[in-house]
């Protein structure tokens, strides 16, 4: 992880948020942090915006959670058959 201080993030901004694509940049203001970059190359929008929502992560929580259902349960119950020939067709 790089750090480096405002002062001269505003200087070098493009090579910054080029090394941020491999490693966090840290942004020190006063000597103490203020901010922290990290690369989002390669990542959709979609995605994006999920990984941020708050509400979506309450919602995987509350999920996780929950009873699950093993897959070989869900696979009888739709019908599918297995490798081992059990189910229908």
């Amino acid at each position: 992880m790089n750090t480096i201080s405002m002062q001269n993030l505003q200087k070098q901004l493009k090579t910054y948020i080029a090394q941020a694509q491999t490693e966090r940049v840290v942004v020190t203001r006063n000597g103490k942090p203020s901010a922290l970059i990290i690369g989002l190359e390669g990542i959709d929008w979609g995605t994006l915006v999920l990984e941020a929502d708050a509400d979506f992560w309450k919602m995987i929580q509350k999920r996780r959670k929950q009873r699950t259902v093993p897959l070989a349960k869900v696979k009888e119950q739709l019908g599918i058959v297995t490798k081992n020939g059990n189910g229908r067709r």
